[in-house]
């Protein structure tokens, strides 16, 4: 397996990882199901959980992006991201606990919490140092060619930042919605009760994972 194909599986995999993980959102499509007793409910509330999911990914992606454009400075950018998400992840380990704002969102605002829940979390961050990955460049040449690359790479990268962060979201919707309906259609709200997993230790872990493969794959 080549070196893109594996960070690919890791988006892919992270992705899951969120789903799954209740912190993102789940939950709260099973309670709208529940309410109003139709299982439409749920997957209607998966939609703008996926959304806002999407748009932390890609407004954490497209700035790194956009700097990788700049072709003297990609090593020194990703080790800078890989010590970003390394930094985020100890400090979550240090300070665990979700803001207090974040429960003062109405529930009628589904895509914004989840946008804020998963940009709270770092999962941006988390996809960061794999997506400079599949951003490589070629080296430079002469002034022209070199102007024309920096134009061709400012399509490219964003291209790459915008599928990573599709991919993953599609990912993590999917692993979302098995749980979701998973819990609505046959374990109920007494597996909520009895199963809840709190991921914050190991979510705060897997920055860390992160962080340190973003610093080694840099050097």
């Amino acid at each position: 397996m080549n070196a893109s194909a594996s960070l690919w599986l890791t988006i892919v995999a992270l992705g899951l990882y969120h789903g799954f993980n209740p912190a993102m959102g789940w939950p709260l499509a099973v309670a709208n199901g529940m309410t109003e007793r139709r299982a439409s409910a749920v997957f209607a509330t998966l939609l703008p959980l996926s959304t806002g999911h999407f748009l932390a990914m890609a407004v954490v992606l497209l700035p790194f992006a956009w700097l990788g454009w700049y072709l003297e400075w990609s090593r020194q950018i990703r080790l800078a991201a890989g010590v970003l998400v390394l930094a985020f992840g100890i400090g979550m380990l240090l300070a665990p606990g979700h803001p207090r704002f974040l429960a003062r969102i109405r529930p009628t605002r589904v895509a914004w919490w989840s946008f804020l829940m998963a940009t709270t979390h770092g999962a941006g961050l988390m996809l960061v140092p794999f997506m400079l990955g599949l951003c490589k460049t070629p080296a430079e040449t002469d002034i022209a060619g070199h102007a024309l690359m920096m134009n061709f790479l400012a399509r490219s990268n964003i291209r790459v930042a915008l599928l990573v962060a599709t991919v993953h979201t599609l990912a993590m919707l999917i692993a979302g919605m098995g749980m979701a309906w998973a819990t609505y259609r046959y374990l109920g709200l007494r597996f909520l009760r009895r199963a809840w997993l709190n991921l914050d230790q190991v979510w705060a872990t897997s920055l860390i994972v992160a962080g340190v493969a973003g610093i080694i794959f840099s050097l």
